[in-house]
């Protein structure tokens, strides 16, 4: 049986590749083996392509949680799409995996603790609904 979290990962997975369609991109969603892109998006013309890293979280909160290696996952190509669900209308961060690398965060080690890397919704802030980054990027 899939976790909650797993189920709301899936959800904005979703979502998000529906509202890519919405903005008259081809989507294809990824096998969940596939390291770092849930979803490869493509222009009609095929012309432009992307991979995009979904990140969800089930209610509003200050940050999404980000894969130990997502300084090393920056690409032209490569986007990250943050997701937080609503009752209504869930709300989209289109953010280029440039600007994760650079202001995502990590935790500092603890004393038996986890190190948590993040990315806040304050610096996600400017992208929000920024759609038209698939237009303007590569």
């Amino acid at each position: 049986m899939a976790t909650k979290g797993q189920m709301t990962g899936m959800l904005g997975t979703y979502l998000a590749a529906a509202e890519l369609t919405r903005n008259g991109l081809i989507v294809s969603i990824t096998s969940r083996n596939a390291r770092g892109a849930d979803l490869l998006v493509a222009d009609q013309d095929y012309k432009k392509t992307w991979s995009v890293q979904v990140k969800t979280n089930g209610k509003p909160v200050g940050f999404w949680l980000l894969s130990k290696d997502y300084a090393e996952l920056s690409s032209p190509t490569h986007i990250y799409l943050f997701v937080n669900l609503r009752e209504v209308k869930s709300d989209y961060y289109v953010v280029p995996s440039r600007v994760v690398r650079k202001l995502g965060t990590t935790t500092p080690v603890r004393s038996g603790g986890s190190i948590w890397h993040s990315f806040s919704r304050k610096d996600a802030a400017p992208f929000k609904d920024k759609w038209s980054i698939f237009k303007s990027a590569q």
